[in-house]
């Protein structure tokens, strides 16, 4: 009796167990659909303003116009650069925030081979306690990025990259972090913001046609508003991709929960039933045994 009662202790603490990841899958689920929502609002308006400035960044090259942007000029040698990793501010996300930490350890690497001053800003909690375990030392932390990151928070950032590039302090900016493809595709990367010389237009080179623009007021005050707010769009996009990112990883770790519970749950029913079955085996021989003693 004392097994089979063991037996159902085990079964309800699973069961309380899947309650929970089933609670968190929901709320994940709940969390992935705003996300997306909002991802896929500034998805258009990102692709299409980096686009224009594509296409301003060529008309340029292509000297009609002498005028270009700071944001734009590669720099021949590269000195300093910054590397923004973004990762969660909370676990049970699978594999999330260790593809996007791989790529920052090869990019870190990569700067040391080519000695390359290289400092290392983290956004959440989880890379921030990543590197503090491999004593890699960080400049700059932030934990305020939740699942709905804002344009006014990124905006400060980008405000920051933007002077600290125009001055010349950093020679380039990289974002690594897990890039929103579709429902069932999100991929870790390492993307170059800045400079954003080598922006290219998303339509093929095959079909793209030659586009021809009419500045008004001028060249100058275009680029000055529009590049910029390609780049704050990028790195928001950047945000918004990490977020939605973020909640599809915990969706899947907690499906993946579930299931493994169930399993267990079976597996357990089966272990009680054997053990009731033994149990009342044992119970009735005891009762034949006895019979047959008092005849």
């Amino acid at each position: 009796m004392a097994k089979a009662r063991a037996i159902i202790k085990r079964l309800k603490a699973v069961r309380n167990v899947r309650k929970i990841t089933r609670t968190m899958e929901l709320v994940a689920t709940a969390r992935f659909k705003k996300a997306m929502d909002r991802a896929t609002q500034a998805a258009a308006y990102t692709r299409k303003i980096s686009e224009i400035v594509a296409d301003l960044s060529n008309t340029m090259a292509e000297g009609s116009s002498s005028f270009t942007h700071p944001l734009l000029q590669q720099r021949e040698t590269e000195k300093k650069s910054i590397l923004l990793v973004i990762t969660s501010n909370r676990g049970l996300c699978g594999g999330y925030n260790g593809g996007v930490l791989r790529h920052a350890q090869a990019r870190l690497r990569q700067t040391r081979t080519d000695q390359v001053e290289l400092d290392i800003e983290v956004s959440g909690k989880r890379g921030i306690g990543y590197f503090k375990f491999q004593k890699i030392p960080t400049t700059v932390s932030y934990t305020h990025f939740e699942d709905k990151p804002t344009y006014d928070q990124v905006d400060v950032l980008a405000k920051r990259y933007i002077d600290l590039f125009v001055k010349g302090e950093i020679d380039r900016l990289d974002v690594a972090y897990t890039r929103f493809e579709t429902m069932s595709r999100q991929k870790s990367v390492i993307e170059t913001l800045l400079p954003i010389g080598e922006l290219t237009s998303a339509e093929p080179a095959a079909v793209k046609s030659k586009v021809e623009y009419d500045f008004l007021p001028s060249p100058k005050e275009i680029l000055e508003e529009i590049v910029p707010a390609s780049f704050k769009a990028r790195l928001f996009k950047c945000f918004l991709d990490a977020a939605v990112s973020e909640q599809i990883a915990r969706m899947v770790a907690m499906k993946s929960a579930i299931d493994n519970a169930d399993e267990m749950i079976r597996s357990i029913r089966a272990q009680y039933n054997r053990a009731r079955q033994s149990q009342i085996t044992s119970e009735l021989s005891e009762i034949i045994g006895g019979a047959a003693a008092l005849e």
